[in-house]
């Protein structure tokens, strides 16, 4: 039988902690995707200094998901060797916060010209990101991110047969609306690799110059779960069909829509009770 476990991005609740684990306790949420914590991103904590979030999330009772990590959320032009560092510290990160799980990316291609010709490097950078993880026990899923290499299904597809396991696929409906990728074509191609799911939707809008860096700056084509383009009550009764076992990970992406007022936290309920909807239907 499929088993959804909630979690999310707590930092669109807010920036601190604690009153990220108020209101997730308060909406039965009992695990976080980090990604900001007190104000700083996940990439800029010691191991240490995550030992001593574990115990914070630990004693209220929380388990950490993913690492919501930036890993591969760069140029392709970019230098790497500081971005494999910073990595090869997340590993040890992801010990302390007891996660499986790092989310990463495939790196932002120039704007306007073809993905194709950067392939060779991207590969290449994935490839010692692999290798830096190998024999870790963690997991690296790849977010199909507008504007990245792996932002439309077939080059996705491509990034998981090349690592075949290695690297695995946290599945992102809205992005691929954003992107102008149909979601019943693109779970197809890429169910098999699918471990972790990203909840949010999106309606569809032409406007190939915006580049999404980052949540602040979303536009307010996002929406709830089941109120976009992005089926995603048909995606999560594909799952159930499949026996689908893992986590689904709030990100509500909210903040500039102003047909859901209120604070983070109200918005982050709004998502929540969106996705219990759904699954509510299809379980």
């Amino acid at each position: 039988m499929a088993k959804f476990i909630l979690t999310g991005f707590a930092d669109e609740i807010d920036p601190a902690l604690s009153i990220q684990m108020d209101v997730l306790d308060r909406l039965d949420i009992h695990c976080i995707e980090t990604r900001g914590i007190d104000g700083k991103n996940i990439s800029e904590y010691t191991p240490q200094e995550a030992k001593a979030i574990h115990a914070r999330l630990a004693d209220r009772g929380f388990a950490v998901s993913a690492l919501g990590s930036p890993i591969g959320k760069i140029g392709i032009n970019d230098p790497f060797a500081p971005h494999l560092d910073a990595f090869r510290r997340l590993i040890d990160v992801a010990h302390e916060l007891d996660t499986r799980y790092i989310r990463m990316f495939s790196f932002f291609t120039p704007q306007g010209e073809d993905p194709a010709v950067y392939r060779d490097e991207v590969m290449q950078r994935l490839s010692a990101l692999v290798e830096a993880n190998r024999g870790s026990g963690v997991t690296l899923l790849h977010e199909n991110e507008k504007a990245i290499y792996g932002d439309t299904p077939e080059r996705c597809l491509d990034i998981l047969k090349v690592f075949d396991g290695d690297i695995l696929c946290t599945y992102d409906p809205s992005n691929f609306v954003q992107c102008g990728a149909d979601n019943a074509r693109a779970y197809a191609m890429l169910a098999p690799y699918i471990r972790y799911l990203h909840v949010k939707d999106s309606v569809y809008v032409c406007n190939s110059e915006r580049i999404d860096h980052g949540f602040e700056n979303v536009s307010d084509a996002h929406r709830p779960a089941g109120q976009g383009d992005g089926k995603v009550e048909w995606i999560l009764s594909q799952l159930v069909q499949a026996g689908f076992e893992g986590f689904a990970s709030i990100e509500p992406h909210l903040s500039n829509n102003p047909n859901v007022p209120g604070t983070g936290a109200d918005k982050f309920t709004v998502a929540t009770s969106a996705l219990r909807g759904l699954l509510a239907k299809v379980l």
